[in-house]
């Protein structure tokens, strides 16, 4: 029988795509399970990995951020809105197996959740008959391909069903390249700049295309996005107390500063820009400096506690996650944030963004004058706690959510 299966799925394989979604649905008609066992290795998953429907929390308002967890902040935006009086509120992440992520309140393995049917029909009845809102993260589909990823008939049915919902932009889901560097002269998106570009310019117009079209409400994870989204909120990133241990400890008291860089993704955070400057300021003794990648989540407070410097990008104008867990450690943090994102944040805040300013081409005269003049730095990133707690600590997040996302 499996050597029957695997027959088929060659046949499929030749055949036109309208043929083939009428066989597929023949086919589908066979209890998943069954076909499982009829053919083990076709779903790369077993009936074991598929984890039960999601539990709905309680509360009068219960609210269902799904589905990509990036940097862990759709867990933190559900932290956030159960501070507000009868919300309940569950994260939800896939991801694929044994892969490394941020933990969520309902992980489902990527492959089951793009390729088990029986999965994806249980979630949407357990979300429709459980929950009252969902924010839905970069235009990401909630219920892999039950409704072949197209996110606006998934909307549909949830509002169908009675639900509420709303999108949140992350950053390179809608930031458009062509306007991007436009504004910023480091722009990564120039001509012979990040591989990726032009993938980012489609994907970006096309998701504006879907928030057109939805007329949801949006928020954005960071102010540099309201040049992309104009209509959306700000919905500040959250940083957990844990971040915070390390700002017992103030920067600058070694002889020779510790200087670290530790990009997610290094195209996009200017990396390869500030690389020479800071080995010629290491070979000098004017800083030690460190470059790391993939470094683990739970690792990067103890390495950001020992750091005296925290170098985050020099090419996006923004701030975002990484920077706020540096100011929460305490640490001078140096970075290039636009204007216009600096005079957001001191609009919506009345505070003043503590990030010491730097383009990559600055930087050497940035570094040899914190280094000169400690103190005054040191009182710098006094202030990165302090801005962090005021901002980033889920309350202000939590306003937002419950003036937009759960509002009546």
């Amino acid at each position: 029988m499996t050597g029957l299966m695997a027959r088929l799925a060659a046949v499929r394989a030749a055949l036109p795509r309208p043929v083939d979604r009428a066989v597929g649905a023949i086919v589908g008609a066979v209890p998943e399970r069954l076909q499982m066992r009829l053919n083990p290795g076709a779903f790369g998953f077993t009936a074991a990995d598929i984890p039960p429907p999601v539990a709905p929390p309680t509360g009068d308002r219960r609210l269902l951020v799904a589905p990509v967890n990036f940097a862990g902040q759709g867990n933190a935006w559900a932290r956030a809105a159960e501070r507000l009086d009868g919300v309940g509120a569950v994260s939800m992440s896939y991801r694929a197996a044994g892969a490394f992520g941020f933990p969520s309140d309902y992980e489902v393995p990527t492959r089951v959740f793009v390729r088990s049917r029986d999965w994806q029909r249980r979630h949407l009845r357990a979300v429709t008959g459980g929950f009252t809102h969902v924010l839905i993260e970069a235009e990401r589909p909630v219920f892999g391909r039950l409704f072949d990823e197209d996110v606006e008939r998934e909307v549909a049915a949830l509002r169908d069903a009675g639900l509420r919902v709303s999108m949140v932009c992350h950053g390179s889901d809608i930031r458009l390249p062509s306007r991007h560097r436009e504004s910023e002269p480091d722009s990564p998106f120039v001509p012979g700049g990040y591989a990726e570009t032009e993938r980012l310019e489609e994907a970006a117009r096309r998701h504006r295309g879907i928030l057109d079209r939805l007329r949801a409400p949006v928020l954005v994870s960071t102010p540099d996005l309201l040049a992309d989204v104009p209509e959306a909120v700000w919905l500040p990133v959250v940083v957990d107390e844990h971040w915070f241990e390390a700002a017992g400890t103030p920067p600058l008291q070694s002889e020779r500063p510790l200087a670290v860089h530790v990009p997610s993704r290094a195209g996009l955070k200017g990396s390869d820009l500030i690389e020479e400057t800071m080995r010629r300021l290491d070979a000098e003794g004017v800083v030690r400096y460190e470059r790391r990648e993939n470094v683990p989540a739970q690792d990067m407070p103890a390495l950001y506690g020992r750091a005296d410097i925290v170098l985050d990008q020099f090419s996006l104008g923004i701030y975002g996650v990484a920077t706020c867990e540096a100011l929460a450690a305490g640490r001078v943090v140096v970075s290039h944030v636009s204007d216009r994102v600096r005079e957001h944040v001191r609009s919506a805040t009345r505070l003043e963004l503590p990030v010491v300013e730097s383009r990559a081409d600055g930087l050497d005269r940035v570094i040899r004058e914190i280094v000169a003049d400690r103190e005054a730095f040191r009182r710098r990133a006094a202030l990165g706690p302090e801005f962090v707690r005021a901002v980033h600590d889920g309350r202000r997040s939590a306003k937002v959510l419950g003036a937009t996302v759960l509002a009546d």
